[in-house]
């Protein structure tokens, strides 16, 4: 990495807390259930997003960032707030050109706010990003010269080497450590990093079943080959990406009110609705420890 040192810059909460709390969904199965606070690592580059984009903005060395991600994007959030917050210019491309002309919701608003330039395009462009004619007809339109360019999700090859952290930071901690997926690159560098006797549970927020493919290249990018175990638990996504239906609001509320802390809906509150179906179906053996980690906070809750 030849770029300034982003932990140093951003001091960042290393390693993230772990937490046992008590539950009788887990605990009537004999389940011990601990949570890997990764929400607490920064207040602006929350959880996974830290892991994944630190190593990604040291080799940017003062370039122009551009990246990519979808109206509710945590991920265009996060680099437009490290963009700011290390004085690096950042661009999103934003799927649907249909919101060029519309209010900023909420979420793009903060990229905005944060500096970050928005550039939005038409879904079959946007499907089409990873095109090297496509690439460069982007860096030409947004002006964005030699930019480093991130994929959506923050998912590459440093990316998963930073994730591989967090598998360090657990070894020994857990038997069982979950993880809801995106793109798949946190719990590529997770399954990695986890010692012998430990494996990595991803739940997908997404329908589609690409993950395990993604997983596995991700894994060959970044260490050449497949490291460490890991499955992945399907059937969790309540219709998609940014779906969150009464029935997961419900759940998600409960376990606020239970555990005292502000659960994220798109991600977080999928993973542990899956833990407690997983729990509740035996599918741990009696004695099992999983940690879930805890990949950010709801939007504008302080951390």
């Amino acid at each position: 990495m030849t770029g300034p040192d982003p932990a140093a810059a951003l001091r960042p909460r290393l390693p993230s807390p772990l937490v046992e709390v008590t539950d009788p969904r887990f605990a009537r199965r004999g389940v011990r259930l601990l949570l890997k606070r990764d929400d607490l690592i920064h207040p602006e580059l929350i959880g996974n997003k830290w892991r994944k984009l630190a190593p990604n903005l040291a080799a940017a060395s003062g370039r122009t960032v551009l990246t990519f991600g979808g109206a509710y994007s945590n991920h265009l959030r996060a680099t437009a707030a490290a963009g700011r917050l290390l004085g690096l210019p950042t661009v999103g491309v934003v799927r649907g050109d249909e919101l060029a002309g519309a209010p900023l919701n909420p979420s793009l608003a903060r990229c905005a706010a944060d500096g970050m330039r928005l550039h939005f395009v038409d879904r079959s462009t946007y499907r089409r990003k990873t095109e090297p004619a496509t690439r460069a007809a982007l860096l030409a339109a947004t002006d964005a010269g030699d930019a480093l360019v991130i994929p959506e999700g923050g998912s590459n090859d440093l990316a998963v080497r930073g994730c591989a952290a967090l598998g360090e930071e657990l070894r020994g901690a857990a038997e069982v450590v979950a993880v809801a997926c995106g793109t798949g690159g946190t719990l590529a560098g997770l399954a990695a990093g986890l010692g012998p006797g430990q494996r990595a549970l991803g739940v997908p927020v997404l329908k589609g079943g690409f993950l395990t493919a993604g997983v596995r290249a991700l894994q060959d990018a970044a260490f050449g080959g497949a490291r460490g175990t890991w499955a992945l638990a399907d059937g969790f996504h309540f219709g998609g990406y940014a779906r969150v239906p009464a029935e997961l609001d419900a759940f998600a509320s409960g376990i606020e009110q239970r555990h005292g802390f502000a659960v994220e809906r798109l991600y977080v509150a999928k993973l542990l609705y899956a833990l407690v179906a997983l729990a509740e179906a035996g599918t741990f053996p009696r004695g099992t420890r999983v940690a879930a980690v805890v990949t950010g906070s709801p939007l504008g809750e302080a951390v």
